[in-house]
């Protein structure tokens, strides 16, 4: 009976190994709250167009930048070419954390879906908003429990209470 319940417990955690995606924290010239969540996506805030090499040489084949045009220090176009100089694809979803756009977390779902787009590299302004779509993804497209998602994305940099709500709300009207 013991051996049985040892092998229950073996095999579940085998099985919710995957589930627990652990977000590691670094450090990365250029690069505000920068984390690596797995081999096909890694994770920031503020990113300066001089960080585009450097991601780049880390693998990443794309770049989805969540900032608003009109963001003290976004300077969208500089990310843009700055990620087409390094051979980056450059994905702008301006995601308006005040007023969450459900059309740009769709854009953003297809955009991290594609393999093309693989492996991705995704920042806002300080990994708040990345955390919040984020959260979406792990629940629709990966299936996970909405409080594992949530834990992942409040280490990535999901803390406004509003988009947690709007994440929350999004899953369960999309499910």
């Amino acid at each position: 009976m013991i051996l049985r319940a040892v092998l229950a417990l073996a095999l579940a955690a085998s099985v919710a190994a995957p589930l627990l995606a652990q977000v590691k924290k670094s450090e990365m010239a250029g690069v505000r709250n920068y984390s690596r969540v797995d081999a096909t996506v890694g994770c920031g805030g503020a990113t300066d167009p001089s960080a585009m090499k450097a991601l780049k040489q880390e693998g990443y084949v794309s770049v989805v930048n969540l900032r608003l045009a009109t963001e003290p220090g976004a300077d969208i176009d500089a990310g843009r070419a700055a990620a087409q100089a390094a051979g980056l694809k450059n994905i702008h979803l301006p995601f308006n954390a005040a007023m969450p756009d459900a059309a740009v977390v769709s854009a953003f779902l297809g955009a991290v879906a594609d393999k093309g787009n693989q492996p991705v590299f995704i920042h806002c302004g300080s990994a708040n908003r990345v955390g919040a779509v984020w959260m979406i993804k792990r629940v629709l497209q990966d299936r996970w429990p909405l409080d594992q998602a949530r834990t992942e994305a409040e280490a990535i940099g999901l803390r406004d209470p509003q988009l947690v709500a709007f994440a929350t709300e999004y899953v369960a009207s999309h499910k």
